[in-house]
This record gives C-alpha cells, structure tokens and sequence, in this order.
C-alpha cells in the first residue's frame, strides 16, 4: 500500500536515529509496517548497475558539483547495498531545496531524488550504487582534511558550464548581502550601501576551485581575513557584482 519513495524515506529517518515512534506520527505509517520493511531489503535499484560515465545533463551536474562540494556528502548504505548522496539545504531557501533536488534527480542515473526533513534544514537525498564514481571527491573525513582534486571529466565539465559550478558553491556556502558605510560629502556624513558576494569554506581546494573558476570568468576577488584565517572570498566590485547577479543571485 505505500509507494517506493514512502518506505525510502519512512527508513532513511530511521537510520538517521529516529524512533520508530517519532517517525510513524510524523510519516502516518504504523511502526509494524515500518519494522518489517526493516527485516528485508527494501526496494532499491539493483546493484549491478554498470559503472557510469560522464553524466548525460552536464549544466545540472556542474552545479550539483557546487551543492555538493558546500553541503554534500556520500555515505553507504547500512546493508551495503550502494550510496546514498545527501546535500543539506537550510528551511530558509524553498526554491534553492528545489533546485536541487531537480538536479540531483537530472544527474542520477536512478533519477530518484527526495526529501528528508530534520530540525531547521532539508536534505535532499538521491539513492545510486555507485555515487562515488560519479563525485570521486568522495572519501574518508572531512572535505577540508583531504585533497579536493577535478577529475578531468569533471574539469571539463566546469569549464563548459562555470556559471552553474558557481551558482551551485555559492549556494551551499555563499551569500549576497548589503555592506554599509559612511563618508562626508560636503561636510556632510552620508551612508551608502553597496551589495557583495562572499563564500566562505575552510577547505584551500574548495577556495581555489571557486577562485580559479572566477578568475577565468573575469570575475575580480579578495581574500577577507577573520582571525588569521582567510576562509573568507568577497567580490564587491560594482561590474563583477552585476555579473554575479546576472548569473548566480541571491538564495530564494
């Protein structure tokens, strides 16, 4: 009586630590059914599925790179049976949670995709046996403790579609906001306002993926230090902030 997608998610809370109890009053599902579909494997794409190339939809997948490499993570399935990509998207942005689950559902060759909701974030979350192939970035530890290295592949699709790779980093860990500051004009103090871009990881790789793209799409940056640490990429110039909003935008 309940669709693939229903026990999916019914069990994905489950293995998050939900109770059996939290998750029936939230899913509907009586805890007897959802204890069965524990017992057995529940219904997912075989694992023989081959090994897959370069993802057909490139401009979905070069920004699903971004979300990723931001908010992403692959972890493998409790009985071993393939990967699940999950990318935490914050409650705030309806239409960035959107975005993405639209990509990740372009991207995986399963095409499934759907949501998972935990306390003042959604995580978007696709199903695939072999996920690691498709972001190799995928390994042991936080992103920021390992080497973050392209593919050639996946340089290649960077490069064909940079505007999106962007889109995607800045919306995982990028912002646009309003700055302010004073100045006298002829004798008298007056405020402007001006909007910027920041994106902010701690990881050196991830920093330079974004800055590397950014230098060759013309686009001017700097390096704002908090603390001694420079995790912190600002483009404030008046053109290279129209170009942002020409391509990238703020979250919505």
């Amino acid at each position: 009586m309940y669709d693939v997608s229903t026990r999916k998610r019914a069990l994905t809370l489950v293995e998050q630590g939900r109770s059996l109890n939290s998750v029936s009053r939230e899913t509907g599902i009586s805890r007897s059914a959802i204890r069965s579909w524990q017992s057995r494997l529940h219904p997912l794409p075989r694992m023989d599925t081959p090994l897959p190339g370069p993802p057909a939809d490139r401009i979905s997948y070069a920004y699903l790179l971004g979300l990723y490499l931001g908010d992403g993570c692959i972890s493998a399935h409790t009985r071993g049976k393939g990967y699940y990509l999950r990318v935490a998207c914050a409650d705030a942005w309806p239409g960035l949670i959107a975005a993405c689950e639209a990509a990740m559902s372009a991207v995986n060759p399963a095409h499934n995709a759907y949501r998972v909701q935990a306390q003042g974030y959604t995580s978007v979350v696709g199903y695939y046996p072999h996920w690691p192939a498709l972001f190799p970035q995928h390994g042991p530890g936080k992103k920021h403790e390992r080497a973050i290295v392209l593919e050639g592949w996946q340089q290649e699709i960077v490069d064909a579609h940079p505007w999106e790779f962007v889109r995607g980093l800045i919306h995982s860990d990028g912002c646009r906001i309003t700055n302010w500051t004073t100045r006298v004009v002829a004798g008298e103090r007056k405020r402007y306002e001006y909007p910027r871009y920041f994106f902010t990881n701690v990881s050196d790789d991830i920093r330079r993926l974004y800055t590397g793209t950014l230098d060759k799409l013309g686009v001017a940056w700097t390096h704002c230090t908090r603390h001694g640490n420079a995790f912190n990429i600002s483009v404030a110039r008046r053109a290279d902030v129209a170009l942002m909003d020409a391509h990238v935008g703020p979250k919505y």
